[in-house]
């Protein structure tokens, strides 16, 4: 039976690498696309209450139909998933991100939590991410991220994916012939440089940038950082349960009366 693949990103509906995606995945099944219509990146995972969606149609590059919402990724996908097409989806596919989605970047990553609101609506979901160096400017090699991608949901169709879980790959900056191979990481430690920049508009207002240098990450064996410090294409299952079960027994003793 064919299969019916939603892709989605939080780079916009024009990114290249939803193209490049969606490309993909033609090789595996019917795709349609949702994506938002503009950049959402460092969204995190979002669900529109106090306003009307709107969805307008795309032509892209080669072509193919897509459709864009003004909400974030999460919304295209609860918009997908929820009767805006009359199909039924059987994997949602969601990239390929520019830049790596390491650690904790995952609670603020739209191309992750995309794959969350899918697992949320009992579909299994698959988040693509390439490493991109800071200052690249150049046009994107997309070739070892989809050959990731492709083989990530082929697993996912051919083994299917626990309950309340999802794939995050990560795929290092490097030529497809120079990928070591794949690696089954857990998360690792990313750590971040931000800081906060104020600054006075010309009414004398105060007002405030969050920025800092990009994050970096502590490349420890077994973790999706140092996968792809060691030039592996990362895979980590990720659940929805954020329960913290080691603290249970402890908090438990605690005074709650």
């Amino acid at each position: 039976m064919t299969k019916r693949i939603l892709v989605t990103n939080d780079d916009g509906v024009l990114s290249p690498g939803l193209l490049a995606l969606a490309q993909e995945m033609r090789k595996l099944g019917d795709v349609t696309i949702m994506a938002p219509d503009r950049n959402w990146s460092g969204g995190g995972h979002v669900k529109t209450l106090d306003r009307a969606l709107r969805v307008r149609e795309f032509r892209l590059e080669d072509g193919s139909q897509a459709f864009a919402s003004d909400g974030a990724p999460s919304d295209c996908v609860a918009l997908a998933t929820l009767g805006y097409f009359k199909e039924k989806f059987d994997i949602v596919v969601s990239g390929i991100n520019f830049g790596a989605n390491l650690g904790h970047d995952v609670t603020y990553s739209g191309t992750v939590t995309a794959a969350m609101e899918a697992v949320i609506a009992g579909i299994p979901g698959v988040a693509v991410s390439l490493e991109i160096p800071e200052g690249h400017g150049n046009a994107t090699d997309f070739s070892a991220s989809t050959y990731a991608a492709r083989v990530a949901v082929e697993n996912v169709i051919a083994h299917g994916l626990p309950e309340d879980t999802l794939l995050n790959v990560n795929i290092p900056f490097l030529k497809k012939e120079e990928i070591k191979g794949f690696r089954v990481t857990r998360q690792g430690l990313r750590v971040y440089h931000s800081r906060l920049d104020e600054r006075v508009d010309p009414r004398n207002r105060p007002y405030y940038w969050i920025g800092g240098d990009a994050p970096t990450g502590v490349p420890e064996a077994g973790t999706d950082v140092g996968a792809l410090a060691e030039g592996f294409i990362s895979i980590s299952p990720l659940q929805l349960d954020l329960t913290a079960y080691r603290a249970l027994s402890d908090v438990s003793t605690w005074e709650w009366k």
